[in-house]
C-alpha cells in the first residue's frame, strides 16, 4: 500500500510533527508512505516539496490579502481564519498518481484550495483527512472557542468586523465546504476524542465518517534519560527543580501564558521558599517575553528545532505545564510524558485524555490559575514523583506508540479503499 501524506509544512507546527511521525510509523509497519509539503525543510527522500514554479508563495500571500481585506485591514484575527480560496493542484504530480491513498493533514495557508481538494476527490482515490483542529468542520475558524454556530451553519462570525452577517465570509465558505463534502467521499480522523465529538456535532459533517486516532510518538527517541546529564546538555541549573513551559510561540494567547504567569505568582505567594530551589524553563519563540514576567528565576531557551536538545530539555524538567485554553491533543504533553515528566494542564480539549488526574499529572479547573498553581505544587511537593513518572511513560507506551497508531490508520486506509471500491 502506498500512502501520500499531504501537509503544508514538513517540520514547523504540531501538525507537521504529527504527520512526520505518522509517516515514520507507517514505513516501520509495512506501508510505503511519503509526505508532500509546500515548505520542505530537510533533504529527506521520503518528503517531497511542491515543484518549483507552482506559485506557492503567491497562493499564501493572495489568501492572506483576501482575508486582510475582509478584516478591514486589521491584523487581529489574520491567522485565526483560513478560506482556502487558492492553492496548488497536486493531482498531476507523480507522487499523487502512484499513491493508493491520499491522506490530507493540515493543508491551510495556500497549500490546497477547496477546488483543489475537489480535484483530489474527483480522481477517485480514497481520501483520509486527519483533523488537527476544527477547520474542516467550520466555516473559516480553526478553533470555535464558545461559538456554537458550526453546529447549525456558520454565519455572523465573531472573527469578522462587526460580528459578521447572515451572508458573511464564514457563511460563503461554509456553503462551499458543504457542496464539496456532498460531492466527494472523505474519511475524517480527529486526533482526540474531544475533537471527534466536536466534529460530529458540526452540521457540515452530517452523514460523514469521523473517528478518533491519536498522534504517534517515537518512544525510542522520547524516553527517560539521566536528569543530571540532561541539565548539562540543556544548559539548566543542576541544583534547582525545573518547571517547564513549551510552545512553538509561547506568547500565543491560546496556549494560556497569562494563566501560567499568574499561577507562578500565586505559587510563590503561598510558598515563598520556592524562590530558593525552583526555576522555570521556557522553550519556544518569544520565550524571553514570558521569562521577564515570572516570579521565579526563569531560563528563556528560545525556539529550538533540534530533536536531541528538545529531549534533553524535557528530561531536565520536574514538571511540565501547558495551560492551553483550547487544544486538540498537544504533542508537547505527549513528549513530556514519554520522557517520564508529569504534566499539568487545564481540563479542556484533548488534554484530559492525555493527563490522568493525580495518576500521571494534574488536570486543573479550566482558566483557574489558583488550581493550576495547586497542581504544580502537588506534583513537586506532595505526590510520589517516581510513581507519576512511571505512569506517564506507561500511558504513552500503551496509547501513542508508533505501532499502535500505525495499525489503526492501516485499518482506516483499508476501509476507505473498500468504500471507494478501489483496487490495489
Amino acid at each position: 500500500m502506498r500512502v501520500l501524506i499531504v501537509n503544508t509544512s514538513e517540520r514547523t507546527g504540531g501538525a507537521a510533527v504529527a504527520a512526520n511521525r505518522l509517516m515514520e510509523a507507517l514505513n516501520n509497519n509495512g506501508v510505503k508512505a511519503k509526505m508532500l509539503v509546500r515548505d520542505k525543510e530537510t533533504d529527506s527522500i521520503t518528503v517531497v516539496g511542491l515543484p518549483q514554479g507552482t506559485a506557492t508563495r503567491w497562493h499564501f500571500l493572495w489568501e492572506r490579502w483576501c482575508i486582510f481585506w475582509r478584516l478591514r485591514f486589521s491584523r487581529r484575527h489574520l491567522f485565526e481564519v483560513d478560506i482556502a480560496n487558492t492553492g496548488s493542484d497536486i493531482t498531476k504530480l507523480p507522487e499523487f498518481r502512484e499513491a493508493d491513498v491520499i491522506h490530507l493533514n493540515w493543508i491551510n495557508q495556500g497549500m490546497l484550495s477547496l477546488s483543489g481538494i475537489g480535484k483530489i476527490l474527483d480522481s477517485g482515490k480514497p481520501v483520509v483527512w486527519t483533523m488537527h483542529d476544527l477547520w474542516p468542520a467550520t466555516g473559516i475558524c480553526h478553533y470555535a472557542r464558545a461559538c456554537p454556530a458550526f453546529r447549525t451553519g456558520c454565519r455572523d462570525c465573531r472573527l469578522l468586523p462587526g460580528g459578521g452577517s447572515a451572508n458573511d465570509l464564514s457563511a460563503r465558505i461554509w456553503r462551499r465546504k458543504q457542496e464539496l463534502y456532498r460531492c466527494g467521499s472523505i474519511f475524517f480522523v480527529a486526533c482526540s476524542r474531544w475533537l471527534c465529538d466536536q466534529a460530529k456535532h458540526s452540521a457540515l459533517f452530517v452523514g460523514q465518517r469521523v473517528e478518533s486516532v491519536p498522534n504517534a510518538i517515537d518512544t525510542r527517541v522520547f524516553c527517560p534519560k539521566d536528569r543530571h546529564e540532561a541539565r548539562l546538555q540543556a544548559g539548566l541549573p543542576a541544583e534547582r527543580r525545573i518547571i517547564l513551559f513549551v510552545s512553538q510561540r509561547v506568547t500565543d494567547e491560546r496556549k494560556g501564558s497569562s494563566y501560567f504567569i499568574d499561577a507562578i505568582v500565586k505559587l510563590v505567594a503561598l510558598h515563598p521558599e520556592m524562590k530558593a530551589d525552583t526555576g522555570v524553563a521556557i522553550l519556544g519563540g518569544h520565550s524571553e517575553e514570558i521569562a521577564s514576567q515570572l516570579a521565579l528565576p526563569a531560563y528563556a531557551l528560545g525556539y529550538v528545532n533540534d530533536e536531541k536538545r528538545i529531549v534533553s530539555v524535557y528530561n531536565a524538567a520536574n514538571v511540565f505545564v501547558l495551560p492551553s485554553l483550547e487544544d486538540n491533543l498537544p504533542n508537547t504533553i505527549m513528549e513530556a510524558m514519554a520522557c517520564g515528566v508529569p504534566c499539568v494542564g487545564f481540563n479542556v480539549g484533548g488534554i484530559p485524555e492525555e493527563i490522568d488526574h493525580r495518576l500521571n499529572g494534574y488536570v486543573a479547573e479550566y482558566k483557574n490559575s489558583a488550581d493550576l498553581a495547586q497542581g504544580i505544587h502537588w506534583v513537586l511537593d506532595e505526590a510520589d514523583g517516581a510513581a507519576l513518572s512511571r505512569a506517564a511513560v506507561n500511558k504513552v507506551l500503551k496509547n501513542y506508540s508508533q505501532r499502535n497508531v500505525a495499525i489503526r490508520y492501516i485499518d482506516i486506509y483499508h476501509r476507505a479503499m473498500a468504500l471507494k471500491n478501489y483496487k490495489l
